[in-house]
C-alpha cells in the first residue's frame, strides 16, 4: 500500500480528497485491454475488464465489481445530488460513483470510476 506522501498530486486529490478527474482525460476511459483493475493506492482487486463498457461519459465504466467484498458504497449528498460513492474497502480511497443507468441486460448499474484510482494487471 502506498503512503499518502507517495501518491501523485492527482491521485491524492481524487482518492483522498474525493475529487473527480476531467472526463475523457484518464488513461483507462477508452482502454480495451484485458485484465483486472486494481486500486492504485493499495492494489486491491476491484473490477474485471469483462465488466467494462463504453458509457459515453468519459470515465471507465463497469457493470459490477470483480468482488463486492472489496468495495464499500456510501451515500454522497454533495454537490446537491443524491449519489452513491464507491470506496475501496481496504484503504478507503474514493474511486467514483455508481449510478442506475447502466446496461439493463447486465443489471442496470454503472460504476463510474476515476482512471487515476486504477491500475490494470494485464491478462
Amino acid at each position: 500500500m502506498k503512503k499518502d506522501d507517495e501518491l501523485s498530486p492527482e491521485l491524492k486529490r481524487v482518492a483522498r480528497e474525493g475529487g473527480t478527474e476531467r472526463p475523457f482525460t484518464g488513461k483507462y476511459w477508452d482502454s480495451h485491454e484485458k485484465g483486472i483493475y486494481q486500486c492504485a493506492v493499495c492494489g486491491t482487486e476491484l473490477f474485471s475488464s469483462d465488466a467494462k463498457f463504453d458509457s459515453g461519459t468519459g470515465w471507465p465504466s463497469f457493470t459490477e465489481p470483480a468482488n463486492l467484498e472489496n468495495i464499500k458504497l456510501k451515500e454522497d449528498p454533495s454537490n446537491g445530488f443524491n449519489r452513491t460513492e464507491v470506496i475501496c474497502k481496504k484503504c478507503g480511497a474514493h474511486l467514483g460513483h455508481v449510478f442506475d443507468d447502466g446496461p439493463k441486460d447486465k443489471g442496470g448499474k454503472r460504476y463510474c470510476i476515476n482512471s487515476v484510482c486504477l491500475e490494470i494487471e494485464k491478462q
